[in-house]
């Protein structure tokens, strides 16, 4: 199977970045909520002034990002690790330790930047630098280390945190950093890969390397942005009034929390499939349709007041989360090189954050204005399907602006 034949000749890379998401989960959202009951229990925060924080010091770590980002166009990828897998453990001291607001926002900022931002990262970054014809394929492997993080560490959190409370099972996570995750990913991603070809396809010939400031100045990059934010903005926002909804619908709070699985298992199976699309066709042939499904999710879930609208919207949104995740990490190569990519990539996240971090504060001030919940969610679904004819657009433009592929005789 080429799958298979794939991972024999390049199991050490795929393998490092695969480690670098699955560890980045203890700064992604999920995790840290984890501990949220305790946290406002301790520190007599309401769920408002939590989320408050939590927002602020996202979006700080935000704007961080494209500075310290564009750290690994200059060192090496193992380099990058070892600067931020401490940096990470550190967080995770520091929020076992914390004793006032000021550390505890510190902590979540940095776990925030260096979890959910920099190990992201700098595995699909990598990933983006290493591989030509194959991209599609080590993204996509990459890709799914979120959702087995997903799928391991809540359960494994749950049960530390009852044999040894929260604070020293944040303490244990910063020992599994260091002691597992940095020795691991490093010897993985010591030895750079050099991309043993580009796809002579003219489907996916050699993009020209652009730096950050031109890509800035790209009305199309502004425009691919109008429906790369979707799938984050629309995913967090539904995530975070998930109770609400439910309270609106009379659903158990167990139908979201079940639905949770289906999306896994859909989000893995479709991001390898896009893999696949992806090395066949390119990312730029394909980007019109990762918006689709998430458009239909968005109709099923407002119009639907049995439970199995959850379900229908989970599974749905997995294919959508599959397809996107796989796609932002081969498109941005494709259409803009690779020279600069950490500093393009560092830009990108930074705003995907962003829009995680306004999404739910914005639709919250909607609903405590009067405005229909369900409601919003048919609007999130018409954006989704004005941004297709726009994505389409936008994939026109950029294959008729590609050069032509080049003999792969003249190539490293």
């Amino acid at each position: 199977m080429p799958i298979l034949n794939f991972l024999r000749d390049n199991a050490r890379w795929v393998a490092g970045g695969f480690l670098l998401t699955f560890f980045s989960s203890f700064g992604q959202t999920y995790f840290i909520a984890l501990s949220a009951g305790d946290i406002r229990a301790e520190y007599g925060l309401s769920h408002g002034g939590f989320g408050t924080l939590y927002m602020l010091a996202t979006l700080a770590s935000a704007a961080s990002l494209p500075l310290i980002g564009r750290v690994i166009d200059r060192i090496s990828v193992a380099a990058t690790v070892l600067l931020a897998a401490p940096i990470l453990a550190i967080a995770c001291i520091l929020m076992s330790w914390s004793t006032s607001l000021l550390a505890l926002v510190l902590a979540i900022y940095l776990l925030r930047l260096f979890g959910q931002g920099m190990f992201s990262h700098i595995a699909f970054t990598a990933m983006g630098r290493w591989f030509a014809a194959q991209r599609g394929r080590a993204v996509s492997l990459t890709a799914i280390g979120v959702n087995v993080g997903e799928a391991v560490f809540p359960i494994a959190f749950v049960g530390v945190a009852a044999l040894i409370g929260w604070r020293d099972s944040w303490l244990l996570a910063a020992g599994v950093l260091m002691l597992v995750a940095l020795p691991a990913i490093y010897s993985l991603l010591k030895v750079e890969r050099r991309p043993q070809s580009v796809a002579v396809d003219p489907n996916q010939p050699v993009a020209r390397e652009w730096t950050r400031g031109e890509v800035v100045r790209d009305p199309l990059f502004w425009a691919a942005l109008l429906g790369v934010l979707a799938p984050p903005f629309i995913g967090t926002t539904v995530f975070f009034h998930q109770v609400y909804l439910s309270e609106l619908r009379g659903w158990d709070p167990s139908v979201f929390a079940a639905s949770f699985a289906i999306m896994s298992a859909m989000t893995i199976g479709f991001a390898l499939v896009a893999g696949q699309l992806i090395d066949r066709f390119s990312a730029i042939r394909i980007l019109p349709s990762f918006l689709v499904p998430l458009s239909l999710s968005c109709f099923v879930l407002a119009a639907t007041e049995a439970p199995w609208g959850a379900y229908g919207f989970m599974a749905l949104m997995g294919v959508s989360y599959g397809f996107s995740s796989t796609l932002f990490g081969a498109l941005w190569p494709e259409l803009y090189g690779t020279k600069h990519l950490g500093g393009i990539r560092s830009l990108i996240v930074a705003i995907m954050v962003f829009a995680t971090a306004v999404g739910p504060g914005l639709t919250g001030a909607l609903i405590d204005a009067g405005v229909s919940y369900p409601g919003q969610i048919v609007a999130m679904g018409a954006y989704c399907a004005v941004m297709i004819g726009i994505m389409t657009l936008v994939s026109r433009r950029a294959l008729a602006r590609r050069p032509q592929a080049v003999p792969e005789a003249s190539l490293v």
